[in-house]
């Protein structure tokens, strides 16, 4: 199945393209994104990325549990962002990995997505087995009428960023770096839903955030400072990713935000949520009475970054 996007209301005729999972779609994919859609205003084509969903290691490696820097709807809206005309979205099966390099260039890039050029990195293989390499991409250009645009190794490595690198960076709570790696925030949606209401009792109500979906990366379990909007209000608040130990025996991993000034009821409503930076881990106290005096530290830290970096 391909799900088409087209951003700009037009048809896809004749397009430039792009091939990539753009998990993240990081400074190295953003370059490429500006690459495409420039080519494109200068010849007269449409700008289109070819994407896959589920990842292909989802598919290809079972055991593989890898999570996800963006769910497949923030993908898109961040590649629309990027000034894209289309986004094609290939469903990917066991039998689509199956499919030939031709089979896969006729099928998909020539029939569906109309090109005549493609920009691809140097590196890029694909067909079955990912056998062929781009060298095989420009003999089906000859005989397909389409121009290939290779990406040097010099320009992918001027960007020596990775998706693999960004994740290890949420995994290790390091939000600088993966911020510094993405070119924006890292975030998270979800739907607001009733928790316990124990924050409430420590003085620092919380929205309980439930992230729909299972593949979306939630980094280390700690204490973050974070920001969203709401109805067009910038709002800045505290985030705690964990179990909550000190007033819970439970193991379930929970996502509750404190925001700063702010008590409207949100519940159902959905948010996103932007990271900006870490505080500490999450530490089980050995009272009620010392979480209380953290969270209000927790406070103070939060307030004085927001002040220096964030003009709150």
């Amino acid at each position: 199945m391909l799900k088409i996007k087209n951003f700009n209301n037009s048809l896809c005729k004749n397009s430039v393209a792009t091939i990539g999972t753009f998990d993240g779609v990081h400074i190295g994919h953003q370059k490429i994104i500006e690459r495409l859609v420039n080519t494109a205003k200068k010849d007269g084509l449409k700008s289109v990325v070819l994407t896959f969903f589920p990842h292909p290691r989802m598919v290809l490696q079972k055991d593989a549990n890898i999570k996800l820097i963006n769910t497949i709807d923030e993908r898109s809206e961040i590649l629309k962002n990027l000034g894209l005309d289309s986004l094609f979205i290939k469903t990917f099966t066991q039998e689509f990995s199956r499919l030939t390099a031709e089979e896969f260039v006729v099928n998909i890039l020539v029939n569906q997505l109309h090109i005549k050029k493609i920009i691809i990195g140097y590196d890029h293989h694909f067909g079955r087995n990912r056998a062929a390499n781009i060298d095989d991409l420009k003999k089906f250009g000859e005989l397909y009428n389409f121009e290939v645009e290779e990406i040097s190794a010099q320009d992918i490595n001027d960007v020596s960023v990775s998706s693999t690198k960004i994740r290890a960076a949420l995994d290790a709570g390091d939000i600088l770096t993966a911020n510094s790696f993405l070119g924006y925030n890292f975030m998270l949606k979800g739907t607001v839903v009733k928790g316990k209401g124990l924050g409430g009792t420590l003085g620092f109500p919380t929205a309980n955030i439930q992230v729909d979906e299972d593949y979306k990366l939630i980094p280390k379990q700690g204490v973050y400072i974070v920001s969203a909007t709401h109805k067009e209000q910038k709002l800045f608040g505290m985030m705690n990713i964990g179990t909550t130990p000190t007033v819970s025996n439970k193991s379930k991993e929970t996502i509750e935000v404190h925001f700063f000034d702010f008590n409207q009821d949100i519940y159902g409503e959905e948010v996103s949520i932007e990271f900006l930076t870490r505080i500490r881990d999450e530490q089980k106290f050995d009272s009620v009475e010392e979480l209380k005096n953290q969270i209000n530290q927790d406070k103070i830290e939060a307030l004085e970054f927001l002040k220096q970096h964030h003009a709150k």
